[in-house]
């Protein structure tokens, strides 16, 4: 991290009281890299960001590890993974103080545009239930060590397995026409998992928070008001999106490379149903896929946890494999210190887009952000940058989430 960033904790920036604009951080303290980064996203280059199931830094414990629950009726009512599995989630009951409180979390891992891909991802965790782990570690934001997550460690916790491959926005529409043996039921497994936790207790929760990683940050977004209007009317209900604003930008090569990637992930999937009516009707589904147009009709307050050089958004929006045929961008783009001048000018550029795309939000007196400059993607369910000694910090500012 910068020398000059002080300890502001991605858990405390946020929480139960109005953000005003005090508590609006963003980092625009240069370049900077997570040495841990690299481990951590090392095998983020493909096509689709990985899961986040990645081992985390601080040591496992028994204690840590929650066992997968599969959809009891998932079957029943059409919700299911790609490969026509039921979906899942991981659940640790809250206790104490934290036991009307609720804490869902939306596993990252990316998207499926075309029948191929989606066909090699159903024979993986993030398309099939087969091949999840049955126990995964809860750690950051879903930690239960007091030490290591003061604010949420007594909650409900849950974790929601990833398996659709379009951020839990699809519809069975088009799976007839594409002739292949995928479901594409994305929306169906939101709703789902939803009901199933409604009748185990969210439907009594006093505080709850929705959040993401990634892919699983722009399901945050998708479905922030619809998870507001499922609780208590008297409850407090907010969604922090984790490394989940994604640019509609121009690579390198000046190709709008991101969005016909998800114009081809809207069609192939159907996701226009779980956008916003009035955004379709005017711009199309495919630019109401990005979180710019999204976070404009939320009316749920929402936080966004971002880096403004995001790791996965370099390698993927801005220096995709095609725009870099010579590999002029290889060492750059796998570590920040290997770029030469132009390059970082470059990189300047896309943070400057970040930021750009963020100035409207920014007059949301019920939102707030933190942009820091890491070199890396999600942060929120990482030990090392949710609360630690090495956590991202800003002006000794504490990132409030409450």
């Amino acid at each position: 991290m910068v020398g000059s960033m002080a300890n502001p904790r991605l858990r405390s920036l946020l929480w139960w009281r109005r953000w005003a604009k005090k508590d609006w951080a963003i980092a625009a303290v240069g370049f900077t890299a997570v040495a841990f980064a690299l481990t951590l996203l090392a095998n983020s280059w493909r096509d689709e960001p990985d899961s986040e199931i990645t081992r985390p830094f601080h040591p496992i414990t028994a204690s840590d590890l929650v066992e997968l629950t599969l959809l009891q009726n998932a079957k029943a009512r059409g919700a299911l993974c790609l490969d026509g599995s039921a979906p899942g989630y991981h659940f640790k009951k809250g206790f104490g103080s934290g036991a009307n409180n609720w804490l869902l979390h939306i596993e990252g891992g990316g998207w499926c545009n075309t029948i191929e891909s989606c066909s090699w991802r159903k024979g993986t965790s993030l398309g099939s239930s087969k091949y999840m782990d049955r126990k995964v570690p809860f750690s950051g934001i879903l930690s239960s060590q007091p030490s290591q997550n003061p604010e949420f460690f007594n909650w409900n916790k849950v974790k929601i397995r990833y398996c659709d491959g379009a951020s839990l926005a699809g519809h069975p529409e088009n799976e007839l026409k594409n002739g292949s043996a995928l479901f594409f039921r994305g929306q169906l497994i939101w709703e789902v998992v939803m009901d199933e936790l409604l009748s185990v207790g969210l439907s009594k929760a006093k505080q709850a928070l929705l959040s993401g990683c990634s892919a699983g940050g722009l399901a945050t977004l998708i479905h922030c008001d619809d998870f507001r209007r499922l609780l208590p009317t008297d409850a407090t209900v907010k969604c922090l999106a984790d490394a989940g604003f994604f640019l509609d930008e121009k690579d390198v090569l000046q190709h709008w490379t991101m969005r016909a990637f998800y114009h081809d992930v809207v069609i192939l999937q159907g996701l226009a149903k779980s956008l916003h009516k009035d955004c379709v009707t005017r711009m199309g589904p495919s630019k109401c896929l990005f979180p710019e147009e999204i976070i404009k009709n939320i009316n749920t307050p929402v936080f966004l946890v971002n880096p403004a050089y995001d790791f996965w958004q370099i390698q993927h929006i801005l220096i995709p494999e095609a725009s870099d045929p010579h590999g002029y961008w290889q060492k750059c783009k796998l570590n920040i210190h290997n770029c030469n001048p132009s390059q970082l000018e470059i990189l300047q550029g896309f943070r400057g887009s970040m930021l750009k795309a963020l100035n409207e939000f920014q007059k949301n007196k019920e939102g707030g952000m933190f942009i820091n400059s890491c070199f890396i993607h999600c942060q929120t369910w990482i030990t090392e940058t949710w609360h630690s000694p090495s956590s991202p910090r800003i002006n000794k500012k504490v990132r409030k989430v409450l």
